[in-house]
């Protein structure tokens, strides 16, 4: 796999989060939170109608610098919220600014139960890019942590990402 590096955006103690330290844990690849200039703020459903308002434009945030060179990995494991059918904008906003031809992108993206088109829609931000091994991760459909995804499943697709 070359020299590997996870990139995930996720709230603090999100569920993407999770999932990007247990891969981490795993496989011993570097690790970078993805974090906006302006942190989203107020109530849960405020930022929910921000993340939909932000989706329905387009819009992308400014994210603030990685503190990595892209350049020094073969292999970028990717993870996402799904945010109203598609990727937070965040992560938008880091794929779309860095090259990835010859790269080897594997997504992760978490939902709750609402895949969308979050996969094809990384795919069409990273030109160049072979994507290989994606995984949908499901958590309850009322905002919780509670993953429908089982852990057998999930175990073996992060098993599969060492080779």
């Amino acid at each position: 796999m070359g020299k590997s590096l996870i990139v995930y955006y996720s709230w603090p103690n999100g569920n993407t989060k999770k999932i990007a330290e247990m891969i981490q844990k795993a496989i011993g690849a570097d690790i970078v939170r993805i974090d906006t200039v302006i942190p989203y703020s107020g109530s849960c459903n405020d930022v929910v109608k921000q993340g939909q308002d932000e989706v329905n434009r387009s819009y992308k945030p400014k994210i603030k610098p990685l503190g990595i060179d892209l350049e020094n990995y073969d292999t970028v494991i990717t993870g996402t919220p799904t945010w109203w059918y598609t990727m937070a904008p965040a992560m938008l906003t880091f794929l779309i600014s860095n090259n990835w031809t010859g790269k080897t992108v594997i997504p992760f993206m978490t939902n709750g139960g609402w895949p969308g088109h979050v996969i094809q829609d990384m795919k069409k931000a990273c030109k160049g890019a072979k994507f290989v091994h994606e995984k949908e991760i499901q958590f309850d459909s009322e905002g919780g942590d509670r993953m429908v995804t089982s852990q057998k499943e999930l175990a073996e697709w992060i098993r599969s990402l060492k080779q």
